[in-house]
C-alpha cells in the first residue's frame, strides 16, 4: 500500500522519529541529510535482517537521540509507512560513536512515551472489563487503613444524600406479616476510626431512614465531619467553618442541614451536601448546647456562658424570644413532647439550687411552667427525651440517670435510678434505643452501659474506649447497632 500525503523534507525528521521510536532504533538528526523519500512496503518487511547489517549495528553506529515527544497533529495525520531495509541504510552512513554515547542511545531510544488519557465522546460509556464488573465492590483494591483515612472523599460528595447503603436498605421495608425487630444489644466492633484530633463532643445518626447510614461528629478540634458510619466508615465531607471548638452539633428533620454551635459564639446552618453556610448567627456567649424545634423547624433554642437561652428564626436571622434565668451557664436544652415546652439544665449547684438545676420552660409566653423539679445539689450535662412515654431522663454528676415525667409537674421518679456508670464531670450524654426500653449512656471509664428502661437494671456493660466515652447514639434503622465516641477522638460503631 503506498501513502496517500506527499510530505517535503522538512517533515522527514519527524517521520523518521516515530519510526525509530517504533523499532528501538535511533538516529533522528542523521535521518534528516539522507533524503529518504517513502516506498511501498517490501514483501520481505517482516523477515530478517541481512548479516551485515547486524554487524554495522554492533560496531555502533548508531547517532544521538533526544527526548522527542510526538505532538497532537501526529496523532491526527495518516503518515507513511517506511521500509525497515531503507531505515538500516541510513544507519549504516551515520558516524561512528563512542561507546558510552552508544550506551545513552540506546536507553534513551527504548523510553516508552506515556499514553495520554483521552476522554470518550458524550453518550458514549468507557469499557469496563467483565471481571471488574462482576467483582463485589471494593475488591480487589488496596487495603484502607481507617485509622488515618479521615480526609473526605471527593468522589462520593456528590451522591452524599442520594444512595441508600446495602447496610440500611433491608430495614426500611420488612417483610409483610413481620412485626418490628426487636432490639439487640450491640457487642462486636464493627468500625474503629481516629476520627478527630480532639474530643468528641457528640456522634448523631441521620434521622431519615433512607440516610441514615450517615453519622455526624463535631469535635474540639474546631471540624464536623460526617462518615459512613454503616458501612465503609468512609469520610464523606469535612466542615471547618467555625474558629472555635464545636461544642454541639445535631441534624435537622430533613436531613439536608446542619446545626452547629462554637466556642467562637457563633450557631451556624450548613447545607450537608455542598457545605455551604445558609445561615450565621453572633451570640454574646460561647455556644454550649443546640436544640431545634421537633414542630418548627426553621426555629432553634441556643444556649451557653449566659443567663439567656435564645430562639433563633433562621427565616429572618432574629432573636425572637429570650429566656432569662440566675444562672451562668445552660448545659443542656431538651424540648418536650409537643414543642410547647422545654426543659433547661444549668450549673448551679448551691444550697437553694433546686429552683434553678432544672427548669421548664413556656416556649411561647417565655415564662419559667416549674423550677422545683431536681432537688438534689448536682449537675445535669444531659437529657434525653423517651421515643414514645411521656418521660424524660437527666444524666447527672452523681453517677446515675434519674427519670421525670414529662407532664407538669414534672416530677422525679424517686423509684427508678440508673446507676453503675460513671460520670466524673465530663458531660456524659445518654440516648433512649428507637423503641424506649433500652436507655445507653457512656462513663469515664471508656465503657457504654445499656439498662432496661423499665426495670432499671443493667443489660450489658461494653468495655468501648480505653478514654472516657462522652457519648453514645444507637442507629435509628438498624436494630443492634450504636455509634460511640471517646474523650481522644476516636469514633467506633458496633453491632
Amino acid at each position: 500500500m503506498t501513502s496517500l500525503v506527499a510530505y517535503d523534507d522538512s517533515d522527514q525528521e519527524e517521520e523518521c522519529d516515530r519510526a525509530l521510536s517504533l523499532h528501538a532504533s535511533s538516529p533522528t538528526d542523521d535521518i534528516a541529510q539522507s533524503q529518504i523519500t517513502p516506498k511501498p512496503l517490501s514483501s520481505n518487511f517482516y523477515g530478517p535482517l541481512p548479516s551485515h547489517h547486524y554487524q554495522e549495528l554492533e560496531r555502533g553506529q548508531c547517532a544521538d537521540v533526544g527526548e522527542r515527544t510526538l505532538s497532537d497533529s501526529h496523532w491526527k495525520t495518516h503518515l507513511p509507512l517506511l521500509g525497515l531495509p531503507e531505515i538500516v541504510e541510513s544507519i549504516s552512513k551515520s558516524k561512528p560513536r563512542p561507546p558510552e554515547q552508544i550506551h545513552d542511545c540506546v536507553k534513551e531510544a527504548t523510553v516508552i512515551p506515556v499514553k495520554r488519557h483521552v476522554a470518550p465522546p458524550p453518550g458514549v460509556k468507557p469499557y469496563i472489563p467483565k471481571r471488574q464488573r462482576l467483582a463485589p465492590p471494593g475488591d480487589g483494591g488496596p487495603p484502607v487503613s481507617l485509622e488515618t483515612n479521615c480526609l473526605p472523599d471527593e468522589s462520593a460528595v456528590p451522591r452524599l444524600l442520594g444512595e441508600v447503603s446495602q447496610w440500611v436498605r433491608p430495614h426500611l421495608s420488612p417483610r409483610p406479616g413481620v412485626g418490628p425487630a426487636r432490639p439487640q444489644l450491640p457487642r462486636a466492633m464493627h468500625l474503629s476510626l481516629q476520627a478527630h484530633q480532639g474530643p468528641i463532643n457528640t456522634v448523631q445518626w441521620c434521622p431519615v431512614p433512607q440516610l441514615s447510614h450517615l453519622l455526624l461528629s463535631a469535635s474540639m478540634d474546631k471540624t464536623v465531619k460526617i462518615w459512613d458510619g454503616a458501612e465503609s466508615g468512609r469520610c464523606l465531607k469535612v466542615y471547618s467553618t467555625h474558629s472555635g471548638a464545636v461544642r454541639d452539633a445535631c441534624w435537622s428533620p430533613c436531613g439536608r442541614r446542619l446545626l452547629t454551635g462554637s466556642f467562637d459564639s457563633t450557631a451556624m446552618l450548613t447545607d450537608v451536601e455542598t457545605g455551604q453556610q445558609i445561615v450565621k448567627v453572633g451570640n454574646e456567649f460561647k455556644v454550649m448546647c443546640l436544640a431545634v424545634h421537633p414542630s418548627d423547624p426553621e426555629v432553634f433554642l441556643c444556649g451557653g456562658y449566659s443567663t439567656e437561652v435564645k430562639a433563633w428564626d433562621i427565616r429572618t436571622c432574629k432573636v425572637e424570644r429570650v429566656y432569662r434565668a440566675r444562672i451562668q451557664q445552660t448545659l443542656a436544652l431538651l424540648f418536650l413532647t409537643g414543642g410547647r415546652e422545654f426543659v433547661t439544665s444549668s450549673d448551679s449547684v448551691s444550697r437553694d439550687s433546686a429552683e434553678r438545676t432544672l427548669i421548664a420552660w413556656d416556649v411561647r409566653t417565655t415564662a419559667k411552667v416549674s423550677n422545683q423539679i431536681y432537688h438534689e445539689r448536682y449537675t445535669c450535662p444531659s437529657l434525653a427525651l423517651h421515643p414514645q412515654e411521656d418521660c424524660f431522663v437527666a444524666q447527672t454528676n452523681g453517677n446515675y440517670m434519674a427519670l421525670f415525667s414529662a407532664q407538669r409537674p414534672y416530677r422525679m421518679n424517686k423509684r427508678r435510678r440508673y446507676e453503675g456508670h460513671k460520670v466524673e464531670g465530663y458531660a456524659v450524654r445518654c440516648q433512649f434505643f428507637p423503641d424506649g426500653s433500652i436507655l445507653a449512656t457512656g462513663s469515664s471509664t471508656g465503657a457504654v452501659h445499656f439498662y432496661d428502661q423499665q426495670s432499671a437494671r443493667t443489660l450489658h456493660t461494653l468495655r468501648a474506649h480505653q478514654q472516657a466515652c462522652v457519648c453514645v447514639a444507637p442507629h435509628p434503622v438498624i436494630p443492634a447497632m450504636a455509634a460511640t465516641c471517646d474523650w481522644g477522638g476516636e469514633l467506633r460503631t458496633w453491632q
